[in-house]
């Protein structure tokens, strides 16, 4: 077996904070920026992805330091569009979503047949990102149709 790198988990792990930390920032703004008829349901389910979010950051942080590292104090790239309306925070939702989860699957490469625990963690992280992924692509499609939405 393999011995891990406990640098490149750590950076792994920093990466992964600072992702969720972005999606923290994202989110809120977006439950900010919702109008309309479905604003109440929609305004909840984003201020729950960014709860989400924040415990995500905070268990990436939790293993940087049960790895003997320092937590990022950043943030990941925040960038405006300045596009508010429900299907285009979905598909930017989507996009930080990939995102998230290529990061996930490079801790979880970096890791395989090395540490347990951090494969076990990649692992479950990967499937509540690829949950929600599914659930944004769902939200994105029109009524009735079964085929997935794509970028």
């Amino acid at each position: 077996m393999d011995k891990l790198s406990k640098q490149a988990a750590i950076d792994a792990l920093n990466a992964i904070m600072e992702l969720e930390l972005a999606g923290v920032v994202h989110y809120t703004h977006y439950s900010l920026m919702v109008y309309g008829f479905n604003r109440i349901p929609i305004v909840s389910w984003l201020k729950g992805n960014a709860e989400e979010g924040l415990a995500h950051a905070h268990k990436a942080g939790e293993m940087v330091t049960l790895l003997g590292g320092h937590p990022s104090l950043k943030i990941g790239a925040l960038l405006e569009t300045a596009k508010h309306d429900v299907a285009d925070i979905l598909r930017e939702s989507l996009e930080h979503e990939k995102i998230a989860l290529a990061a996930y699957y490079h801790l979880l490469k970096i890791s395989e047949g090395k540490s347990i625990l951090l494969e076990e963690y990649a692992r479950s992280m990967i499937v509540q990102e690829e949950l929600h992924l599914d659930e944004v692509n769902k939200m994105l499609r029109r009524p009735g149709s079964i085929a997935p939405f794509s970028l």
